[in-house]
């Protein structure tokens, strides 16, 4: 359960890490799993950077959810609650359990690196209030299990036998996923509906000093805790969008790649947010969150996970 410090959907996967480092646009040639593919974006563009990206429709139709549980939970007009609600959390520190699942030969990590991997976690996350500690780590040798990926039978019985806690306890699954994936994660809003599913997974090669360069500084966990606190991509629905439904997020036409500094897709919207956790490039371009998105994770949290 979650610590109180004071009172106050669906599914992303995201692919395998490229070998070798691009420039700064993310222009140069990468390796993943033996091909070569002629930049990064083009890696993203066949939809292995990201597999399972929100449309417009579904962003809409999850936000009309969240506001109307929203309005449940604090018991306004025809809401049905009883009135006043949970006060919105605005930082906690959240119970971890890592768990481990390698195949023998690839896949494993040591204390120490997930030491360090949550040590990046919590510098990623400090200026929000939220903090992750550890509670306990485990290691599973499944080669089955080790190569899971969403929506599998294998993702299904690992996550069956190895999640631990309530919807406010993060589970983060270390393994070396199929298809080339660098993680996924749930959203809050699914935990009601499948409570065993929910939770984070990680391509191991990600934690900080692995093999997954230019992603191996530990952002892929970031990245994807930001979505199991609650966040979309700040890229979601272009230049003519509500986007990522956070204000301060200016809009940008795609996913950016490498880390092009002065990147600026939609006019007059702003310089497009290249640093922000929640954009696709490099793990050493990526720097913070913006406060519109740490009320909207305050915000889902609470709604979905605080106390349940």
């Amino acid at each position: 359960m979650l610590v109180r410090l004071s009172p106050l959907l669906a599914l992303f996967a995201c692919g395998e890490a490229p070998i070798g480092t691009p420039d700064a646009a993310g222009d140069g040639p990468i390796e993943i799993g033996g091909r070569e593919w002629e930049s990064q974006e083009a890696f993203g563009a066949a939809g292995r950077r990201c597999g399972n990206e929100l449309s417009d429709d579904d962003i809409d139709r999850f936000e009309r959810i969240l506001a109307h549980d929203i309005a449940l939970a604090k018991g306004a007009p025809g809401g049905g609650g009883a009135g006043g609600g949970t006060p919105t959390q605005t930082g906690g520190v959240v119970p971890t359990f890592v768990h481990v699942v390698h195949d023998g030969v690839q896949g494993n990590l040591t204390q120490q690196e997930v030491d360090d991997q949550m040590a990046v976690l919590n510098a990623a996350f400090a200026a929000t209030g939220w903090s992750f500690n550890l509670v306990s780590t485990d290691w599973t040798v499944n080669a089955t299990w080790s190569t899971l990926s969403p929506g599998s039978a294998a993702e299904s019985s690992a996550k069956a036998a190895l999640r631990q806690g309530s919807a406010d306890d993060l589970n983060i699954y270390f393994a070396n996923p199929g298809g080339g994936l660098l993680g996924w994660a749930t959203f809050p809003s699914s935990y009601t509906g499948n409570p065993l599913n929910d939770g984070v997974v990680v391509l191991y090669s990600s934690v900080p000093g692995g093999a997954a360069v230019p992603y191996n500084e530990g952002d892929t966990a970031t990245h994807e805790v930001g979505h199991w606190m609650g966040l979309y991509h700040t890229f979601e629905g272009g230049c003519a969008k509500t986007g990522d439904t956070v204000s301060d997020t200016p809009s940008e036409r795609s996913a950016a790649y490498g880390c092009p500094a002065g990147r600026d897709t939609c006019a007059g919207a702003g310089v497009d947010p290249i640093t922000n956790f929640m954009d696709y490039v490099d793990d050493y371009c990526m720097t913070g969150f913006t406060t519109a998105q740490d009320a909207k994770m305050d915000t889902v949290y609470t709604t979905y996970r605080y106390g349940k």
